[in-house]
């Protein structure tokens, strides 16, 4: 099921809408989804086997349409005019199953009971014999048949592929004690490709370790080098040097 269809479905009986019965197995990406007042055109109960909600499952990266809330009285209007009103995130979900026939490595889905815990890490790392593809491979998960309704969280890219590689990265620092600024990891792969990602930024602390959560763009099976940036702000001292002690990157597969 690509994001299948919320209003006049959403809380329906199974005989009227998508659910586990309707096949051998069924799995669904919700990508517009929305409880109201927010509008969005898919449902966001759990309506398959494998149910993955990528991005929370309601307003995608990449998309600039409107995804806005509304009275009772403009629900008719706002389905007359889908193609302006949240189609972009509505139609990512047959984009997402398209790229991850290509990528398949790419959309990992972790199971969360919600985007904020997955957000925190709740639910990290995963292996994909614990874990399901989000796609086309989704049918290869052992236990996509152990229940109904499991829920699966992620993060997709801005643009095509969409792909992302979830780390969870510790970074300890040397050098002054303390200075002001932002430290960052560039990714770089085989074909040229750079990806930055902030790490922290404020007061940065001498042998205090950092960590956060990526959404690396980079396929790790392709990536040459991580490099260390640290960007000075207007107030940092000229002579001011800082280093990394150590890196330590957790892969969400392992």
């Amino acid at each position: 099921g690509l994001d299948p269809a919320g209003p006049y479905f959403e809380g329906t009986p199974p005989e009227v809408r998508l659910d586990p019965s309707d096949g051998n197995f069924v799995d669904i990406i919700h990508s517009n989804a929305a409880h109201f007042p927010a509008f969005g055109f898919g449902m966001y109960n759990t309506t398959g086997h494998l149910d993955f909600y990528p991005n929370g499952g309601t307003v995608m990266p990449g998309c600039t349409d409107l995804n806005p809330e509304m009275k009772p009285s403009d629900f008719e209007a706002v389905i007359a005019d889908a193609t302006f009103i949240g189609g972009c995130h509505h139609s990512r979900s047959h984009e997402y199953y398209f790229q991850s026939i290509l990528h398949p490595t790419g959309y990992l889905g972790y199971p969360c009971k919600t985007y904020k815990s997955f957000q925190e890490g709740d639910c990290f790392p995963c292996t994909p014999e614990e874990c399901p593809m989000m796609g086309h491979y989704a049918d290869r998960f052992p236990d996509k048949l152990k229940r109904v309704n499991q829920k699966y969280f992620l993060n997709t890219a801005a643009e095509p592929p969409f792909t992302t590689w979830r780390r969870k990265v510790f970074l300890r620092l040397s050098g002054v004690k303390k200075t002001r600024g932002d430290i960052n990891l560039v990714f770089r792969d085989t074909e040229g490709n750079t990806k930055e990602y902030e790490i922290a930024s404020g007061v940065l602390s001498q042998n205090q370790l950092y960590s956060k959560y990526l959404d690396v763009e980079i396929n790790p099976e392709n990536t040459k080098a991580i490099e260390f940036l640290w960007n000075k702000t207007a107030f940092t001292l000229l002579w001011a040097r800082l280093g990394v002690e150590t890196v330590h990157i957790i892969h969400g597969e392992d």
